[in-house]
């Protein structure tokens, strides 16, 4: 079946409160989806975001961002007042995030909420803790320790606590009460926001694709709660961390910093780990796209002391043993394989065994000749196609940074009598669109026209990523139903 889909990171929705939430702009946003006929809705991780405000650098892989909560929705529930939130200074810009003012404001307000919100002795609050005890335990404690250390990293803390000798656990446990309870109250209210607007999605036709990074980060409770799955030494510092060789892109590579994983270790415990990971990822989305697909083939270890990624080794993944564990698991689930970049005969043959669509980007197509794989006319259908993902310029910024040559070809290709900023937005669309791909999903910046402001990331680089933001009411009925009449016109249409 041939369907299509709006990438949209759910920090870029307007909002009123300093970043996109699960507010009513949401709601509005998923109507308009529908208007256009769309099937899915694609995000990015969901996460709780650290240093850097990458969400692919989260405090954990099971938690949600408090950043998302509705705070409105905290009104209404008269946890807080209206006069609360609008003193508080979120920044001047609504189209882009001031994640600094974002942390210290939303902090201060969520932590005035679970004050008066009594959630302790809420019923529903207690069996969500229950409930989700085998990461929930964990990471607030993780947080409410790292509050209590001043935000130094797990291995920076008291050593009985880093390694998590039981006395210190318990000591930990009744001292930070308190705190624990304030970070298992953010994480009940995301839940119940985040579920209640993916129903709302479902019901609407619109089906969520999550993003689930290969790795975690270093500080955060997954590497601190479990250890002795991830490569490092008796004291619990990294031996080895993640990243990317030197490419085209980066000269000295990209060095990631995140822990490697044992994945021997995961294979005597049959990947439970990951399975817990999974089995939450679908309790969330309803496909996921899987970050960095060839890492689990073969995976990039960088020495930890290393400053730059010019000089790791690659070493062999688990293959397809995980994902033949996680279909006798969790049965048929729907995935995206993340196969960018070079791709080695090995990597090729597990995402061709696996069953999973690959990806195809529009944008790397025109760098060659008409036997680049990304054009259009190699596709095959078991692929997903984008103009650009969340690391490439949008269509219009990428196209002004072309060469003569290239924009030569990206003419005679697209079958452009004029090609320039204004024509080239929607002859890539359309060409996506057209393509044989199963499912097609363009990032709203390419349909709104924007350029190189509206970028969400620049890999490799830090400090003005992840901030923009659509204007309200940049998604109109009339932009709804041009994407409604070409995706109609290529068969992809959600009626």
């Amino acid at each position: 079946m041939r369907t299509s889909g709006v990438l949209l990171p759910v920090s870029s929705l307007p909002s009123k409160y300093g970043i996109g939430c699960f507010s009513k702009e949401s709601y509005e946003f998923v109507d308009r989806l529908k208007e256009a006929g769309q099937t899915y809705w694609q995000i990015l991780p969901l996460g709780p975001t650290s240093y850097g405000d990458s969400p692919y650098q989260s405090f954990s892989t099971f938690a949600g961002n408090p950043y998302f909560i509705d705070l409105e929705d905290l009104i209404e529930r008269k946890y807080l007042t209206r006069k609360q939130c609008d003193a508080v200074d979120f920044g001047d810009n609504d189209e882009y995030v001031d994640y600094e003012k974002v942390f210290k404001g939303r902090r201060k307000l969520l932590r005035q909420a679970w004050k008066k919100s009594n959630i302790g002795a809420d019923k529903a609050f207690k069996t969500f803790v229950k409930k989700n005890a085998h990461w929930l335990e964990d990471y607030c404690l993780y947080m409410a320790v790292k509050t209590y250390f001043k935000d130094a990293v797990w291995v920076k803390w008291d050593e009985d606590i880093k390694l998590r000798k039981p006395a210190a656990m318990k000591k930990y446990k009744e001292l930070l009460a308190s705190e624990m309870e304030f970070y298992g109250f953010q994480q009940y209210l995301f839940a119940e926001q985040w579920n209640k607007l993916k129903s709302y999605a479902n019901a609407q036709g619109i089906k969520i694709i999550g993003d689930i990074p290969i790795y975690v980060a270093f500080d955060s409770a997954d590497a601190w709660a479990n250890p002795k799955l991830f490569q490092f030494d008796k004291n619990c510092n990294p031996i080895g961390v993640a990243g990317c060789p030197p490419d085209a892109f980066a000269t000295t590579g990209q060095l990631w910093g995140n822990p490697l994983y044992d994945w021997p270790a995961h294979k005597k415990t049959g990947y439970a780990w990951w399975m817990k990971r999974l089995t939450m990822c679908y309790e969330l989305y309803d496909m996921v796209r899987i970050d960095h697909f060839r890492g689990f083939d073969e995976y990039y270890a960088i020495p930890a002391a290393h400053k730059t990624a010019e000089f790791g080794e690659w070493e062999k993944g688990p293959g397809l043993d995980l994902f033949d564990t996680m279909k006798e698991k969790l049965g048929e689930r729907a995935v995206i394989a993340e196969d960018l970049g070079f791709l080695t005969d090995s990597v090729i043959e597990m995402v061709l065994k696996s069953g999973f669509p690959s990806m195809k980007v529009l944008e790397f197509g025109f760098d060659s000749d008409e036997q680049n794989g990304y054009l259009p006319h190699n596709y095959h259908k078991n692929c997903v196609v984008y103009t650009g993902t969340h690391d490439n310029d949008t269509v219009v910024g990428w196209y002004k940074t072309q060469s003569r040559k290239t924009k030569a070809f990206l003419k005679k290709y697209l079958n452009l009598k004029r090609a320039d900023v204004k024509t080239i937005q929607w002859a890539m669309i359309r060409s996506a669109q057209s393509s044989a791909a199963d499912l097609c999903v363009i990032p709203m910046q390419d349909y709104l026209g924007l350029g190189s402001e509206a970028r969400i990331n620049i890999p490799s680089t830090v400090g003005n990523n992840w901030k923009w933001r659509m204007q309200k009411g940049a998604f109109t009925a009339t932009l709804a139903e041009e994407i409604r009449d070409m995706t109609k016109l290529y068969g992809r249409l959600s009626e």
